[in-house]
């Protein structure tokens, strides 16, 4: 079962907004695209990485960081230092464009900043709009979280580093792969690493029944599972399945199912333009409202209310 390959299937940027920006004592960008994910890299010089919901994190270089939005964050040289800079996807490095255009700087394509030269050079690579990141795949992750060169020396990043500033044809989709290559790395490392808690769906089950039982509830979560008859299924009594899957999973069967038939009716409401009712039924509820019930339960909104906020042109 290789969960992870199917949670990235979909994930494609298109489009995504690869830039470095040159920076000059004392500096401070703030990053306000609206992405579900970013990564950020320090080419030269450290930089700090200040998120919305957590403290400021040191970025060296080589590092790798990602980053969950779609909240803003900033990169600067120091965490008090105030943003000087704002980057969003509609006005997309004006203060560069400005300051070419008036000939103060001459600066390569993508690249951001109001000096040739700077102390700090940072790479960002955004995935916004229908870029396909699930739901499940977000849930897994911290706010932000930073693989270190040391511990993890990311194969893609000479070759983005060496993209970004070509003005050549066919680049943006040389640049969106290579994002799309630069994140599964990421991603891999960070959950391979020592001490990080994996989601269960990617980290070896040593329990050969409980990794049966979570290849089962994956692979058919619209079927009407109870403990009962999971157990029979993997062949073991009630009583030992439902101890033994909290023991390697950290939660019951069913609350595991619950969360995951969630997730996948999250992910479908942002992707699909299917009515709430046939949702339901393809995640293992009878209605429309059973799924309304258990999704406002867990997340605080409808289906409907989700899928206003995640695509707000195809509310129905």
């Amino acid at each position: 079962m290789d969960t992870l390959t199917d949670l990235l299937a979909g994930v494609r940027a298109r489009g995504a907004l690869v830039t470095r920006t040159v920076t000059s004592p004392s500096w401070s960008v703030r990053f306000a695209s609206g992405a579900q994910l970013t990564l950020i890299t320090a080419l030269a010089g450290r930089a700090w990485l200040v998120p919305a919901h957590a403290g400021p994190v040191p970025v060296e270089p080589g590092d790798v960081a990602v980053l969950r939005g779609p909240a803003p964050y900033t990169v600067a040289d120091d965490p008090l230092t105030p943003p000087d800079q704002v980057i969003t996807r509609d006005d997309y490095c004006a203060r560069t464009r400005s300051a070419v255009a008036s000939a103060e700087v001459s600066l390569p394509v993508r690249t951001c900043g109001v000096a040739e030269t700077g102390p700090a050079l940072l790479l960002s690579g955004a995935y916004s709009g229908g870029a396909g990141i699930s739901d499940r795949l977000l849930n897994a992750l911290p706010d932000v979280l930073v693989l270190s060169a040391a511990d993890h020396r990311c194969p893609w990043l000479d070759a983005v580093a060496d993209e970004v500033v070509r003005d050549r044809p066919g680049q943006q989709a040389v640049l969106d792969r290579l994002l799309d290559l630069m994140l599964v790395s990421t991603l891999r490392a960070w959950f391979d690493r020592p001490g990080t808690r994996a989601p269960a769906w990617y980290r070896p089950i040593s329990d050969q029944a409980v990794d049966t039982a979570l290849r089962l509830l994956h692979e058919n979560p619209a079927h009407a599972w109870t403990v009962a008859g999971l157990a029979a299924k993997v062949g073991i009594s009630r009583a030992a399945l439902a101890r033994r899957f909290a023991a390697e999973i950290g939660e019951p069967p069913m609350a595991y199912l619950t969360d995951w038939r969630l997730a996948l009716a999250a992910d479908l409401l942002r992707e699909t333009d299917a009515t709430v009712d046939s949702i339901a039924r393809k995640v293992g509820y009878s209605t429309a409202f059973a799924l309304s019930v258990a999704f406002k339960r867990r997340r605080g909104m409808t289906p409907t209310e989700h899928r206003v906020a995640a695509r707000p042109d195809s509310a129905r």
